[in-house]
């Protein structure tokens, strides 16, 4: 809180700065207009620096607020990352030291593995989510895979694996098929297409708050286009942060999005895989508390 704090000073320091600079600069030469102003060259040449030098302020302090923003972006996710790392290594060896020191019966050994396997899932997903940002960068001039996935199947197998790994009842993920039997395909590399819709799901069942209650369509609104929208109603987006929740690093604000953990980059990569295979991914909501709709378009094959 007090690096934040610091941060949030040097901040307004360079606005400030910025703007008092800028007025200085008003002032020098509206005083240098009014004392040569029969010297048309100079008046002419004079306007021009100003404009220069106004434009170099400017463009100064938005880079020096941007860098700073960007260093706490960056501190946030080293923090986010030391968490997620940690906190299922510190689980797995208190369960293994568990077993080691003291006996336990069959019922709890199993209990123990499954805690052990989940938290090992965890950790995979963080470090595969830190790799797959690496290689984000890299996405837009890459070509997919090019094989033909079947939307619909696809989008069913992530649900499912969703219900299971949250053990989820079945009034908590619906299913809608809204392209009544037909059979839409798209171009890509099922792989990643799969972690876009999974990392989506993953979303919509941690920021649902109290009750998970999540919708999923599939629908073909043309012949080019196939979209698929996850809906949940959960703790909702704020509209200034629609946009902005998709840049690397970047996290909404609010208490419940600081309780629940995470690295800030899993929005951002499913943006880069999607703009890799030529479609684009949004979101929608009506303001906090009242739910979230994020809609991915892609190409038909």
């Amino acid at each position: 809180m007090r690096v934040r704090g610091r941060r949030r000073k040097s901040v307004a320091f360079f606005i400030a700065l910025g703007a008092c600079l800028v007025a200085l600069a008003v002032a020098l030469n509206v005083g240098w207009v009014l004392l040569n102003w029969r010297e048309v060259a100079l008046l002419v040449l004079g306007i021009v620096f100003f404009v220069l030098i106004i434009t170099g302020v400017v463009l100064n302090t938005i880079f020096l607020i941007r860098e700073i923003r960007r260093n706490e972006q960056h501190d946030a996710f080293i923090n986010a990352v030391t968490h997620e790392l940690k906190t299922p290594i510190a689980s797995i060896r208190l369960y293994l030291e568990t077993l080691k020191t003291r006996p336990v019966d069959e019922r709890q050994r199993l209990e123990f593995y499954n805690v052990m396997l989940a938290d090992s899932d965890r950790l995979l997903h963080t470090v595969e989510q830190v790799l797959q940002a690496g290689r984000a960068a890299a996405y837009r001039r890459q070509r997919p895979v090019t094989t033909l996935i079947d939307i619909d199947e696809l989008v069913r197998e992530s649900v499912e694996l969703t219900r299971v790994r949250y053990n989820l009842g079945p009034d908590a993920l619906h299913y809608v098929d809204g392209l009544h039997g037909e059979r839409v395909t798209v171009a890509g590399d099922a792989d990643e297409i799969r972690a876009v819709v999974s990392n989506l799901l993953d979303n919509a069942v941690k920021y649902s708050d109290k009750e998970v209650d999540v919708s999923i369509t599939v629908t073909a609104p043309d012949q080019k286009n196939v979209v698929v929208r996850i809906g949940d109603k959960g703790i909702g987006i704020p509209a200034g942060q629609l946009k902005r929740i998709f840049h690397r690093f970047h996290r909404a604000p609010g208490r419940f999005m600081a309780r629940v953990k995470g690295t800030g980059l899993g929005l951002f990569i499913v943006q880069s895989i999607v703009k890799k295979h030529g479609g684009r991914v949004f979101a929608e909501s009506e303001g906090p508390g009242l739910g979230s709709t994020f809609t991915i378009q892609l190409p038909r094959a």
